[in-house]
């Protein structure tokens, strides 16, 4: 008996000996780069990617899922995504890894689903995001050089990358996890410093937190002059380029970086980026599959950008130059439609992608279905300059000249600028930015009347009456920051005085507006509002009212099966505002200027269970004294309606160079 335990034990012993060294000898997980044979190999096979661009900062959390599972069944066998800084570190060393910002859970969620990420974490990411994702408190040093080796910007990016990248490593492919490639800085030929410390910094940042097996890479456009100052040794040179490009050219300029190695597109537009006031930009699906299957066929390497666009919610769109902000809507006329539809160009380019590689079998989930809630009254609540005290709840700060935002430790949103006449305007009086200080628009106001709008580049001066003494409010709109080229550095505010005629206007008291907050408490939601009976404002000579607050409510059953479910939201006869729902900010809407005008509603914001809040802040003129004051819940978007160009330039698709 002790003979057959001694003989099992030692059993036991071989086979978990053995085990150990089969594990040992299995091949580890490796992604590389085949100089010779020009190629990636992943576990030591020629490997090509089919991926496609989703940033998951645009999507709510609870459809990440769905949005990957339909990129999935269209054929990709990658996505790619950008992580914007300012998105995780609103305030220095103040980190939000959490909820719509889990980043972690979105690539374990890939990973899931059988898709490969190629990941571009900054610092720098331009995606029309605001400041092209670098945080609005870097600004507090007003002298600081952005992506750069300012040791100021240096210090934060490490700081930073210190937080982000031992979070990253372990989804790194050798480390089992699904991230084959990662993106060092963007696009960084197209910015003026040109400066290759700063790229070499980063170089050794990114391999002293993700070990020297990854595979670093940078994109450019695709052209010699952007990679002599984006591409360097030690990261892979990749370009960017659209369809109708040359692609031969295009591939050609890469190898003036690359003579070797795999071709990869970085960035192959299937659509392209919009701007209040312009068309609704739209690419054929022709052109699209036409340079796809050429790409394809010479064995590149492809990213379309973007796959699916999504929404810039709240205040996070960005802006281009001369200023020109993007809307709400960051629907790309991608083959995911902003809600994550599925479009005739997504079947299209599941054909192509067919002829290349094995299709999962199966359908992809289906569109997601929308509800029409009807019409939801709306009623005035109280004008901005009345409820000031109430969104500033620190109270105002006085100051002889006017505080910028980030003076105010203010990122994003409304700050009020309010001041005495110190002079009667008995005769319309100009009041001016002579410097061109209105960063963005500002809602101008004598004694609660509204006296007209100034605008960045457009609008510097406007005509007010009144006397000496009077109340002058200016509401100052933040409408992004921009995002690419060499003025990211984009202040916000009243950056340079006012005038009234030819003096100088002086002591200010400041509010910083903490709407988002208030909204979000109830604070503006306090009391019986219709016992309150507020006057309404009184019409300005100039068609405009003073920005104003208005709410609503809805119900939704919660007998209806499938309920809530997602909705688009229109303003008929509303002119440009925000808008809130049960305390989120959908973002800004401006039927007035188009093309956009619609916003999406994702059903995880609302409730059956609970009357659904809606707050607007109207900033010019409402429709509740000439007709019905309502907004409506629909089942189809808007975003190409067409309008008059407020650009003094045209703009053409896929040109970034255009955009500065």
């Amino acid at each position: 008996m002790r003979l057959n335990m001694a003989l099992g034990k030692r059993d036991a012993f071989l086979f978990y000996f053995v085990y150990i060294l089969q594990i040992t000898a299995a091949s580890p997980r490796m992604f590389s780069i085949d100089y010779k044979h020009d190629c990636f190999r992943k576990d030591g096979e020629v490997f090509r990617y089919i991926s496609g661009s989703i940033h998951y900062n645009r999507i709510p959390r609870v459809y990440w899922k769905d949005r990957l599972l339909k990129m999935y069944m269209a054929g990709l066998n990658a996505i790619q995504t950008y992580i914007p800084w300012n998105f995780h570190e609103l305030d220095p060393e103040l980190y939000d890894f959490s909820g719509d910002r889990d980043v972690t859970h979105f690539l374990q969620l890939a990973q899931d689903l059988g898709l490969l990420v190629i990941l571009r974490p900054g610092p720098y990411i331009c995606g029309e995001w605001d400041m092209g994702g670098l945080p609005a408190w870097l600004l507090k040093n007003k002298d600081i050089v952005l992506r750069s080796s300012d040791p100021d910007y240096i210090a934060a990016v490490d700081k930073w990358m210190g937080k982000l990248l031992p979070l990253i490593r372990p989804f790194l492919y050798q480390n089992g996890g699904p991230v084959i490639t990662v993106q060092v800085e963007n696009e960084y030929g197209s910015y003026f410093a040109c400066d290759y410390n700063y790229l070499r910094h980063l170089t050794s940042l990114f391999r002293s937190h993700l070990g020297n097996e990854v595979v670093l890479f940078t994109t450019d456009g695709a052209g010699v002059s952007y990679l002599k100052c984006g591409a360097i040794e030690g990261l892979y040179a990749t370009v960017d380029f659209g369809p109708g490009s040359n692609v031969t050219a295009a591939f050609s300029a890469q190898r003036y970086a690359e003579p070797h190695g795999p071709l990869v597109n970085s960035e192959f537009y299937t659509g392209w980026l919009d701007h209040w006031g312009e068309h609704h930009s739209v690419v054929s699906t022709a052109a699209i599959v036409k340079s796809l299957n050429e790409m394809l066929s010479f064995g590149a390497n492809v990213n379309m950008y973007m796959f699916i666009g999504g929404t810039n919610f709240g205040y996070w769109n960005g802006a281009n130059t001369k200023y020109a902000p993007q809307p709400t809507s960051y629907d790309y006329d991608a083959p995911l439609t902003e809600a994550g539809d599925l479009t005739d160009k997504y079947f299209a380019i599941q054909d192509v992608i067919r002829m290349y590689r094995k299709i999962p079998e199966g359908s992809p989930p289906p569109s997601t279905p929308k509800y029409a809630y009807g019409s939801v009254k709306m009623s005035l609540l109280t004008t901005v300059s009345k409820a000031a005290d109430t969104l500033s709840f620190n109270g105002p700060v006085k100051a002889t000249y006017p505080l910028t935002f980030i003076q105010l430790n203010q990122k994003f949103g409304y700050v009020l600028y309010r001041t005495t006449l110190p002079i009667d305007c008995s005769k319309p009086t100009p009041l001016s930015s002579p410097m061109n200080g209105v960063h963005d628009r500002a809602y101008v106001s004598v004694n609660g009347v509204a006296s007209g709008i100034l605008e960045r580049n457009k609008v510097i001066t406007t005509n007010i009456t009144g006397k000496a003494g009077d109340q002058l409010d200016v509401l100052v709109e933040n409408m992004g920051r921009i995002n690419y080229g060499k003025e990211i550095n984009d202040f916000k505010g009243l950056v340079s005085n006012l005038t009234l005629g030819t003096q100088d206007l002086r002591n200010w008291e400041v509010f910083s507006l903490r709407i988002d907050e208030a909204i979000s408490d109830g604070l503006l939601w306090e009391g019986d509002i219709g016992e309150k009976s507020p006057s309404p404002p009184l019409w300005s000579s100039a068609g405009l009212f003073p920005p104003a607050f208005y709410i609503g409510s809805f119900v939704i059953p919660d007998g209806i099966p499938d309920l809530p479910q997602d909705s688009y939201i229109q303003f008929p006869g509303w002119k440009k505002g925000q808008v809130w729902v049960n305390g989120f900010n959908l973002g800004r809407y401006w039927p007035d200027r188009g093309p956009q005008i619609t916003l999406f509603v994702p059903a995880n914001i609302l409730s059956t269970s609970a009357p659904n809040n809606i707050t607007m802040l109207e900033l010019e003129a409402a429709p509740c004294m000439s007709g019905p004051c309502t907004v409506k819940f629909t089942t189809m978007p808007v975003l190409n309606a067409t309008v008059t160009s407020t650009t003094d330039q045209s703009r053409q698709l896929f040109h970034k160079q255009d955009l500065l």
